[in-house]
């Protein structure tokens, strides 16, 4: 049996492929690199380069590779880019997922794991935010991706499928062997831009909003380790291979940084200074999203490594400083 990892040659996909790969795993990557980069994969992991929203593709691949796993991290992940181009993030996240669901139930594959996100909370009126928490998405970004949850949860009551669906919060980091990180350079996340900014690689670097209702006015949220969030990948793999039901849980860890903490742990690093421009908030961001862990720390077994806000730096530092 093998597990197929959509978008797998991607930053958080391609962290899971090497972490299949070292646990024995025979692993199928279906990816259209149009962010993702082959140089990111094990040399062992196929590659298949194709859409997921390619129905006759899909199925032939889960028929031809006695697929018994499916974890779905192809799609647009921008929340500014959706608010811009709705109708291309409910295409390549809800419809492509729609797509690959179907395949899945057709191909009899009995277990899926889904990267959601945190967006589907909207606004949330507590912190740190449990499941239990209205889903209140105030971006296309999150409603895309809170329908393909929707459609898990009706697929799985129709069908002898089973899901765990990660809400992830800041994914930040990089492999600590230094095989992957995040290689997109035009990528949005925080410790990203604020290390290419740092190592001279933008002129600046610039903070949305500063006058939330936090401790210094700008965005509140709650970064975890790539490596972290893949170990809970692998935890609820085997939770879903041992017979569990099918679950929605947070990914995070339940503490949260600010945007001018996160400049700050990044110039303490790096011993380096750079320019900060401060602008208008963003459409789309909340002012705090910390994550309430009880629940995934009770339906697996799933304990973290690499919480700590400088560790993680320094993991992203070293990958942008690698040569080529």
């Amino acid at each position: 049996m093998s597990v197929l990892v959509t978008g797998g040659a991607g930053y958080i996909g391609s962290h899971m492929v090497h972490a299949l790969r070292d646990a024995g795993e025979e692993v199928l990557v279906l990816d259209d690199l149009s962010t993702g980069f082959r140089r990111l994969l094990p040399a062992t992991a196929t590659l298949v380069i194709g859409d997921v929203g390619d129905a006759k593709l899909v199925r032939s691949l889960l028929d031809a590779n006695g697929v018994d796993s499916i974890i779905h991290f192809a799609g647009s992940i921008v929340v500014p880019e959706s608010i811009e181009k709705p109708l291309f993030y409910y295409l390549n996240n809800t419809c492509s997922s729609r797509t690959l669901i179907q395949c899945a139930v057709e191909a009899r594959v009995k277990h899926f794991i889904f990267s959601s996100t945190a967006a589907v909370y909207g606004i949330p009126d507590s912190v740190p935010v449990s499941e239990r928490a209205p889903l209140n998405p105030i971006s296309p970004y999150g409603s895309s991706k809170l329908m393909t949850e929707l459609m898990l949860r009706d697929a799985a009551r129709a069908h002898d499928l089973r899901y765990v669906a990660l809400r992830y919060f800041n994914v930040a980091g990089a492999d600590p062997r230094g095989r992957t990180g995040q290689s997109t350079s035009q990528a949005t996340h925080l410790i990203k831009v604020a290390l290419q900014a740092a190592l001279g690689q933008k002129t600046y670097l610039e903070v949305f909003g500063t006058d939330y209702p936090t401790q210094d006015g700008t965005c509140v949220r709650d970064y975890i380790h790539v490596s972290d969030l893949i170990s809970a990948h692998l935890a609820a793999l085997k939770y879903l291979r041992a017979g569990g039901e099918s679950q929605i849980l947070n990914c995070g860890y339940g503490r949260g940084f600010s945007v001018l903490e996160v400049v700050e742990a990044v110039k303490g690093v790096t011993g380096l200074d750079f320019d900060i421009r401060l602008g208008p908030r963003r459409v789309g961001d909340p002012p705090r999203l910390v994550a309430d862990t009880h629940c995934i720390k009770s339906k697996l077994d799933w304990g973290w490594k690499y919480d700590d806000l400088q560790l993680i730096v320094a993991h992203a530092l070293s990958w942008e400083r690698r040569p080529g």
